[in-house]
């Protein structure tokens, strides 16, 4: 593969068209602050305006018949670690030649580059086409995290490779919607936001005469609400996935070769291939479980904002019900979710759109008429088994609220001023201990009772500081009980809440521990749904049957709940691979396999998913990681196993734990954030492999 690249890469044809924004000496710094998108929304009349970028004339730009695709190719650690961005350079040579076909490429954001065209050091740009790369212009090192970068890329591209029909992917490690896409590896992994999206392609459309074919993100997580309504400014379709990208990501071979064969092609039937061809490369690698990726048609997008922000309203004013708010609350925290969002792998509360509204519709009206036009917007959706109902888009929910910087980025890219207020108003709720009486939306709104998507108010970072100061205490005082966690007589552990812990109870989870053997910390081997949940009448009872996952040296892992679905249960375990933290990926069929998927490094500081599940090889060193807590000072820590050398069996054992004591209690969230750990009480397993409970 490389060796095909760098023999065609030998061919350069330096155009010298140079840079007609160069604001590259200082790349801390953004100029660009114009705004494409406005969304006001008066609350006296319920009027939403959409207000957008004037339409264009639509007059084509470029030769007739011609695709030109501009590539913004951020290569960061995928390919100084794994010449991942090489890998698709190559594609694109490898595909059908044509010279009615062209990828326009930038690169840069990577430390090293695993081939001897691109540099780290530099910014570059390349044309791709008919088989061929060219180098075409060579600046010096900027940040692709910015805005700035970006603009001067896109608006250098239509200034000199125009045609019919124009596209934009933007290549990389996302985030979701509120950390962005391309993490630049040269500058501390600084991002391009939403926002930074929304200026630079305003920018960029003044001098257009017509919109993009498509927007696309080969990249994790950027298939959401927000980041297709900032597109919809400036395409006609966006291509994205709602959950991590495995695998290589898209296949530019298919890409270039059906244009090649079909240079007349709109932008819906290639974003079919683009879909097709993604999932059949995730299904040759075996990664196909957890792959999405949609089509979004855009014209859709001032509707489904409207219909969502009417449905947010009902949401709002039915959450004044504790009762109410309880049920949604629990019905989003099982809905379909994206990137991790657990413990062990990190979260970027991404909720699918669809399986939001149908958890609060029988609470509200206008679900009916979001999930039509939601509908109409996703034109074309491929999904693996692991999320066969996702909807095609993802919107922000906090099921795990990571600070204020967060929430202040959440303020400045969400749709709408009722869903707004209805997470402000849970926030604020949590802080209070479940009281809301107190709360007001007046922030949102000017003196005239109107809310701007654009003004400063909703992203005000002062007004989120007071999620900082929120305490997760374990004990959380808004589960409260009709009848406390009991022992009973017939060996039973088990609780009912009243109806005040019914309704601020989210989920319920059963815990299983084991003890250090100096008897000094309680290790955690992770959570189980093995209980009796009767929601209907707050009943819980333990249901635990002392089998659990283990390596086949016999190590138990620590294990959490990443996905349930119609056919199996996916976790996920931290440990240490080859002396780096990761995760491991599991599968537990319900007819009985259970196979590690691969390795998953989650999400990482700076807010970025991993690109991919990898698979283990043959001489891996595996080394479980636990969760600890020391009995007498409570100081939590972490505990490590011994290690394992896998042997290329992506086998894992189910069975009975070993005999010995063990603990368990009921972890229970409520919907605010906050849980409630129940005493431990200790079992063990016998030879017989039966459980037996007692007071520890």
């Amino acid at each position: 593969m490389l060796a095909l690249l760098l023999a065609a890469a030998m061919i350069f044809a330096l155009a010298g068209c140079g840079s007609g924004y160069d604001t590259y000496e200082d790349s801390e710094s953004t100029s660009l602050t114009a705004q494409g998108l406005d969304i006001s929304f008066d609350r006296e009349t319920g009027n939403m305006i959409i207000s957008r970028p004037p339409e264009k004339s639509g007059e084509r730009m470029g030769e007739e018949g011609v695709w030109t695709i501009f590539v913004y190719l951020c290569g960061t650690d995928l390919e100084t670690k794994y010449a991942m961005a090489t890998y698709d350079l190559q594609e694109m040579i490898s595909a059908d030649g044509s010279d009615r076909v062209r990828f326009i490429v930038e690169t840069g954001g990577a430390s090293r580059w695993q081939n001897d065209i691109v540099s780290g050091r530099k910014i570059q740009r390349f044309m791709v086409q008919d088989g061929e790369i060219y180098q075409l212009d060579e600046l010096p090192a900027a940040n692709m995290g910015k805005a700035d970068t970006f603009y001067d890329f896109i608006k250098w591209g239509v200034d000199n490779y125009a045609s019919e029909h124009m596209g934009v992917v933007l290549w990389d490690h996302g985030g979701g919607s509120i950390t962005g896409i391309c993490f630049d590896e040269r500058n501390q992994f600084d991002s391009l936001s939403l926002k930074d999206l929304d200026a630079a392609f305003a920018a960029v459309y003044e001098g257009m005469t017509c919109k993009f074919d498509f927007i696309g993100f080969d990249a994790c997580l950027m298939g959401t609400m927000e980041t297709a309504n900032v597109l919809a400014s400036y395409a006609d379709y966006m291509y994205g996935s709602q959950e991590t990208e495995p695998g290589y990501g898209w296949d530019y071979v298919e890409v270039g070769s059906f244009l090649a064969d079909n240079p007349d092609a709109d932008a819906e039937e290639l974003g079919r291939v683009v879909c097709d061809s993604f999932y059949a490369a995730c299904k040759k690698i075996k990664q196909e479980k957890g792959a999405t990726l949609a089509v979004i048609d855009l014209s859709y997008m001032d509707r489904l904002v409207t219909d969502f922000n009417t449905f947010a309203g009902s949401m709002y004013v039915s959450a004044d019900d504790a009762n109410a708010l309880a049920l949604m609350s629990r019905g989003i925290e099982g809905a379909d979710n994206f990137g991790g969002n657990n413990k062990s792998e990190g979260y970027t509360n991404m909720v699918d759109l669809g399986a939001l509204v149908n958890a609060c519709a029988p609470y509200t009206y206008g679900a009916d008429e979001v999930l039509e036009t939601l509908e109409n917007a996703v034109v074309y959706n491929v999904t693996g088994s692991a999320h066969k109902r996702a909807s095609g888009l993802s919107l922000y929910y906090p099921l795990s609220v990571q600070g204020s910087r967060e929430l202040t980025i959440f303020g400045g890219v969400c749709v709408s001023p009722y869903y707004l207020s209805f997470i402000d108003r849970k926030n604020y709720g949590g802080m209070n201990r479940g009281n809301t009486q107190g709360y007001s939306d007046e922030y949102w709104y000017d003196e005239n009772g109107t809310w701007s998507w654009a003004a400063e108010g909703s992203a005000d970072s002062e007004h989120w500081e007071y999620v900082d100061s929120y305490e997760v205490t374990g004990q959380s005082p808004l589960i409260t009980f009709y009848q406390e966690p009991i022992l009973d007589e017939d060996g039973s552990y088990w609780f009912q809440l009243d109806e005040n812990g019914y309704e601020y109870a989210a989920n319920v989870y059963g815990y299983v521990y084991e003890l250090s053997e100096d008897g000094e910390d309680i290790i955690e081997l992770g959570e189980t749904y093995d209980i009796i949940i009767d929601w209907d009448n707050g009943y819980f009872c333990d249901d635990f049957d002392g089998y659990w996952m283990s390596l086949p040296d016999g190590q138990n892992l620590a294990t959490y709940i990443v996905e349930v679905t119609d056919d199996a249960i996916f976790y996920t375990s931290p440990v240490f691979l080859n002396d780096e933290e990761t995760n491991l990926r599991i599968r537990r069929s319900f007819d009985g396999d259970i196979t590690i998927e691969g390795v998953w490094a989650g999400i990482d500081e700076n807010g970025a998913a991993a690109r991919e599940i990898t698979e283990l090889e043959e001489g891996d060193r595996i080394v479980p990681i636990y969760y600890s807590y020391n009995i007498e000072t409570e100081e939590e820590s972490y505990y490590y196993g011994g290690e394992y050398v896998f042997d290329g069996a992506p086998e894992i054992y189910y069975d009975r734990l070993l005999n010995a004591d063990y603990l368990f209690s009921f972890w229970i969230d409520d919907i605010y954030g906050d849980y409630y750990l129940t005493d431990y009480v200790m079992f063990n397993v016998d030879n017989n492999g039966d459980v037996y409970y007692y007071e520890w």
